[in-house]
């Protein structure tokens, strides 16, 4: 009886599933790489050098932080592409390319935009998080991690966690741990002050993890290998199999809904991390999507290769 009760349930859940269109949309001045959403705006980092900030309630672009142009060897100006945008309590972290394909950081605060890292570093940085008021944490492709005081302007400490190029990372909610994952298919959780490898997952993907996503001790992973691997805490891992390779995943606050790229078409698709039913699929993107991220349990914004932010509310 219980059973039946249960198919039941799982057939009328999955009937109700349906195609959602986007509520709003916010376009930015360039293709956007990155973004970061608190209460009230969106941070937009895009190709153009500029994080475009925009209210959310009415669309619109408050302010634009422009980065110096640079000059090429045939003495041309062209903008700095900005490859990752975080925030933290009124301060915008800015990861950009410069001109030999090193990495520039700044940080904006106060109308004041100030530089804490130039390309004489020679670091190729794939991704930069505020660990907290005065901590950063770089990833690179070369797996390095290092966590940078800003007051000090100095490295706490460099460590390569491995020999695998780094596909993605994350940080969990109150920033205490990372969550890495790598082109052999492994997803480490590393401890943020210390750099101390907690626990190493790698029995759901088979090929390069290209994004990783971490909340309330849930990991869902993006696969070239078309999975999306799902790691929860004492319970026994699994994955989904989608038609197409997975670019980006997303996890809501709770860890219970989780969403990733499906199908050529470039769809979100959501799931329910417990039970592994499929739910509403997220139609609107024409281009690789680069980014989920989860606001709340109900609300969503996501970007593909283009100029366009989504927002969808959920039922």
């Amino acid at each position: 009886m219980f059973k039946l009760i249960l198919l039941a349930f799982i057939l009328s859940y999955l009937l109700s599933a349906k195609e959602l269109s986007p509520n709003l949309r916010f376009y930015s001045t360039g293709y956007v790489n990155s973004f970061v959403v608190n209460d009230e705006h969106l941070y937009a980092g895009n190709d153009m050098g500029t994080v475009d900030v925009f209210d959310i309630k009415t669309q619109k672009i408050i302010n634009r932080i422009a980065l110096p142009l640079l000059t090429t060897v045939a003495n041309k100006l062209i903008p700095q592409n900005i490859i990752s945008v975080d925030y933290l309590n009124g301060k915008i972290l800015i990861l950009s390319i410069g001109e030999n394909a090193y990495r520039n950081v700044w940080i904006y605060e106060n109308y004041e935009l100030k530089q804490i890292v130039d390309e004489s570093k020679k670091l190729t940085i794939k991704k930069a998080l505020f660990a907290n008021d005065e901590k950063i944490l770089f990833g690179t492709f070369g797996s390095e991690i290092i966590l940078h005081d800003t007051r000090e302007n100095y490295n706490l400490y460099t460590s390569h966690v491995t020999q695998s190029t780094m596909g993605g990372i994350v940080l969990n909610s109150d920033k205490s741990k990372m969550v890495m994952s790598y082109e052999s298919g492994e997803i480490r959780v590393i401890d943020v002050m210390s750099s101390n490898v907690e626990h190493i997952y790698s029995s759901q993907n088979v090929d390069n993890v290209y994004d990783v996503a971490y909340s309330n001790g849930v990991i869902i992973t993006a696969g070239q290998d078309r999975r999306v691997a799902v790691y929860r805490d004492r319970e026994k891992d699994y994955h989904l199999k989608s038609n197409f390779l997975v670019y980006a995943v997303g996890l809501s606050p709770s860890g219970k809904t989780g969403a990733y790229s499906s199908g050529d078409e470039q769809n979100i698709q959501l799931f329910d991390t417990e039970t592994k039913i499929l739910g509403d699929t997220l139609v609107a993107h024409k281009s690789r999507i680069n980014q989920i991220w989860f606001k709340n349990e109900k609300e969503i914004f996501s970007v593909g290769s283009r100029n366009t932010i989504f927002y969808w509310k959920l039922d």
